[in-house]
């Protein structure tokens, strides 16, 4: 019989990988749970494996004592020496507790005890085993599907592979090979440990590891991954050799070694790009295949930017429910929002008419985290513009009702991040004056001059498509030309007239006549009214 449980014992912690002794343990704590359930007892139970027949045998341990006060840890010392001649005053004696009687539930619990402790045991150990293992890909072959989950075997381990980390492209039939990459190990719950991926991306990193040599040497560096599996992904390299061509290297002859990856994700699209530190350029080439105008940093800090595109652009930019933007997004992790022209514009006409505004209302607060209750109180306590609040100072908003030391800190925070976005949008109405209303298109591009704008033509400048034969007894009109911000007529030094816009001298024929009109003060801006813009509209639409 000690041969039977001992070689029992050995048979399960090879199959189970586990050692010998947490077996031997495991069945020692089951007989112990099933003994004091049957006797019914809170003894100090403790269990051996006899020797010589190989049983599990259960002892109570009791101290001897003159006076017996409990007798379940506690016995005199008469009692004592019945089974232990020699047992004396303090000493700890064990009593037989009889096994043979144990009944059939007490049995499956000791099964139960014994099935739950080699369990943990194992899991335990497949942890060992792959916590160092963690993002390496590994090949593994399809056991079964448990509902939407899939049970792989890797190592001669059970591995689950979730709904959430498989590509809605992909299906698997039982005894197929695949390659996967560990995603986690759940040293708790039920089921599996090792969490198995196909949906990470650090699946499309190990891949191009193990086609593209100048990754797997460390002369090409993947620097970012954004991946939405079955739909796209966007990889930015960098090289680390200037005369190695990194996108080049991962494309590959003919597209060879960029397809083989693709094949293996079952035709997923790949976007590879080159990475560039600043992440205003950067943008631009993580939003391709759309076109971007130009870039505005809202907020370093928070790491958030407003991306100007083409109104044509704009869908491209966007992509197919967000994911153009949001992988763009995750690649750079910038918080980034997409605007078309035509959008921006208003925003800044809102901003513009709000500054010359007689005031801007309090009500602006609610976009920085204020309450509406807050900001009644504002208003019945005199304060119902943005100016007013900025100058009121803490007395005077702790004096308002209900308002205390913590809710004037959150008023001032607010008002100061409602006048930084005022200052960004003066900003880009600088930034927008000095620039044209679209972006310039490469020469060589077809479609470049369908996504641009026309150029604003000053008072006296000959539209675009005349020459300067035709335009020849054009002359400027100096009372149009001084309608324009900061713009004084001047003098050449051929005695020839020109103007000069912010200090600086343009003649007649010089090609950046064509937007100086788009150059306006700001300040200027700020005290005109929309109406006096759309009246100065107007009359140079007349004349």
């Amino acid at each position: 019989m000690a041969r039977g449980l001992s070689t029992e014992i050995e048979q399960l912690s090879q199959h189970k990988g586990i050692s010998a002794e947490i077996v031997l343990s495991a069945v020692k704590d089951a007989m112990l749970a099933a003994a004091r359930k049957f006797h019914q007892t809170e003894e100090d139970l403790v269990a051996e494996i006899n020797p010589k027949t190989g049983a599990v045998d259960v002892y109570a341990v009791k101290t001897v004592t003159d006076l017996v006060a409990n007798p379940t840890f506690e016995v005199s010392l008469s009692q004592a020496r019945r089974v232990k001649p020699s047992a004396r005053i303090g000493d700890e004696v064990r009593f037989p507790v009889p096994t043979a009687s144990l009944g059939r539930i007490a049995a499956m619990q000791a099964k139960q005890v014994i099935f739950q402790k080699v369990r943990e045991a194992e899991r335990e150990t497949i942890c060992k085993q792959f916590e160092g293992r963690l993002g390496t890909m590994e090949y593994c072959t399809v056991k079964r599907s448990e509902g939407p989950d899939l049970i792989v075997e890797l190592d001669r381990t059970e591995a689950r592979m979730p709904r959430r980390e498989q590509s809605r492209l992909e299906t698997f039939a039982p005894g197929e090979r695949v390659r996967i990459v560990i995603k986690a190990v759940e040293k708790a719950g039920r089921g599996p440990a090792v969490v198995a991926s196909r949906a990470s991306e650090e699946l499309v990193k190990r891949l191009f590891e193990q086609e593209v040599p100048e990754i797997y040497d460390n002369t090409v560096e993947i620097k970012a991954c954004a991946r939405e599996a079955g739909e796209r992904t966007k990889i930015a390299v960098r090289s680390r050799d200037r005369n190695v061509d990194a996108v080049g290297a991962c494309v590959g002859m003919k597209g060879m070694r960029v397809q083989t990856i693709i094949r293996e994700i079952r035709g997923e699209k790949i976007d590879i790009i080159e990475y560039i530190e600043d992440p205003l350029e950067m943008v631009r080439w993580a939003l391709s295949p759309a076109k971007v105008s130009r870039v505005n940093v809202i907020d370093p800090e928070t790491r958030h930017m407003e991306v100007i595109v083409d109104e044509s652009q704009l869908s491209l930019a966007i992509g197919k429910k967000g994911q153009n933007v949001r992988l763009a997004a995750k690649l750079l992790n910038w918080r980034i929002d997409i605007k078309s022209e035509d959008q921006n514009r208003r925003d800044v006409e809102e901003a513009m008419a709000a500054i010359s505004g007689s005031g801007t209302p309090v009500s602006i607060l609610k976009n920085y985290g204020l309450s509406e209750g807050l900001i009644e109180r504002l208003v019945e306590a005199g304060a119902a513009t943005l100016e007013a609040v900025a100058d009121m100072t803490p007395e005077q908003l702790i004096e308002i009702p209900s308002v205390g030391p913590e809710l004037v800190e959150r008023i001032r925070a607010a008002v100061e991040q409602c006048y930084a976005r005022l200052a960004r949008t003066v900003g880009a109405v600088q930034a927008v004056s000095e620039q044209q209303p679209a972006a310039v298109a490469p020469e060589d591009d077809p479609d470049a001059e369908q996504g641009a704008e026309a150029a604003p033509v000053l008072p006296g400048e000959p539209e675009s498509g005349t020459s300067e034969e035709d335009d020849e007894d054009v002359d400027f009109d100096v009372a149009e030309l001084e309608s324009f911000g900061k713009m004084n007529i001047y003098r050449g030094p051929n005695d020839g007239e020109g103007f000069a816009v912010d200090g600086q001298g343009y003649s007649e024929g010089d090609e950046a006549l064509a937007t100086a009109g788009a150059v306006v003060d700001a300040e200027s801006a700020a005290r005109t009214t929309a109406d006096e813009l759309a009246q100065e509209e107007k009359n140079d639409s007349h004349q």
